[in-house]
């Protein structure tokens, strides 16, 4: 059995569509593509498609993973771009490479969040983010299926910026952050915790400590999701040791087939 994984995208339109939305996008997209998959075993069989701390509907996202079984072998880029064709735009297959090592969702410990506030000056941003971040803790409520739930947003920020809106640099779109001067952008930082702290929950604090209240909802979008490293204060790539597995296998399988060809050996 081989397993991949993916990483995928949640842009324009796309982003309100729900985790079984795209769950079911996805599993047909696998049978167009004519994916081997393997399937549990009982009475109703499903693909072995194993997902990883998706975004909340109506987030974008430019970082999303998931790892599927396979019955036969195959290159991960070849598939990688058979799934991309097989799915609407907006659900883009960006990633693709042989899982080589073990715990994918443990190296999910951290997300960069991009949150554009229309109607709000970047000076008023900078501001009530220099007061969320002096604050030692800032609680802020959620309505869960319980009832009420109050916790504090603060400790799991590991960074919080105001920024100006810019130009995306060449090649390189952003579908959800469109060029316009009339808004502020927060960069966001968050560890994934328990209870989970979300990007709502951030600018719940943002309102509760600086009264800061964005006219109309904030555009959220993920841009990455990996671990996150303490000394950098950066979230790097969790499939970067998978990569790193297959380039360190490449040149001793290279080796042992040069070995067990025909016609090679001492005489």
């Amino acid at each position: 059995m081989q397993r991949i994984r993916l990483r995928y995208t949640k842009r324009g339109r796309l982003r309100f569509t729900s985790h079984r939305d795209f769950q079911r996008a996805f599993e047909r997209a696998l049978r167009r593509a004519e994916v081997p998959m393997a399937y549990s075993a009982g009475f109703t069989p499903h693909p072995k498609v194993s997902y990883a701390n998706a975004a909340p509907t109506g987030t974008g996202s430019e970082a999303e993973f998931l790892e599927i079984a396979l019955t036969e072998a195959r290159d991960p880029e070849t598939l990688r771009v058979l799934l991309d064709e097989s799915l609407p735009a907006g659900l883009d297959i960006t990633d693709a490479v042989e899982a080589r090592t073990s715990g994918l969702a443990d190296r999910l410990t951290a997300s960069v969040w991009e949150l554009r506030l229309d109607g709000v000056t970047f000076e008023d941003a900078e501001k009530a983010v220099e007061a969320f971040l002096a604050a030692e803790t800032v609680e802020v409520q959620r309505k869960t299926k319980n009832g009420v739930r109050t916790f504090d947003a603060r400790s799991a920020v590991a960074g919080l910026v105001a920024e100006r809106p810019q130009a995306d640099p060449p090649g390189h779109p952003q579908v959800d952050r469109p060029l316009d001067n009339a808004c502020a952008i927060l960069r966001l930082v968050v560890r994934h915790v328990t209870p989970a702290v979300r990007p709502d929950d951030v600018l719940s604090g943002l309102r509760a400590v600086a009264d800061l209240a964005p006219p109309v909802p904030a555009a959220v979008t993920r841009l990455a999701q990996g671990l996150f490293d303490e000394e950098s204060g950066t979230v790097t790539d969790p499939l970067a040791p998978d990569r790193e597995a297959v380039k360190a296998a490449s040149p001793t399988a290279a080796a042992t087939a040069s070995a067990t060809a025909p016609g090679t050996g001492t005489a």
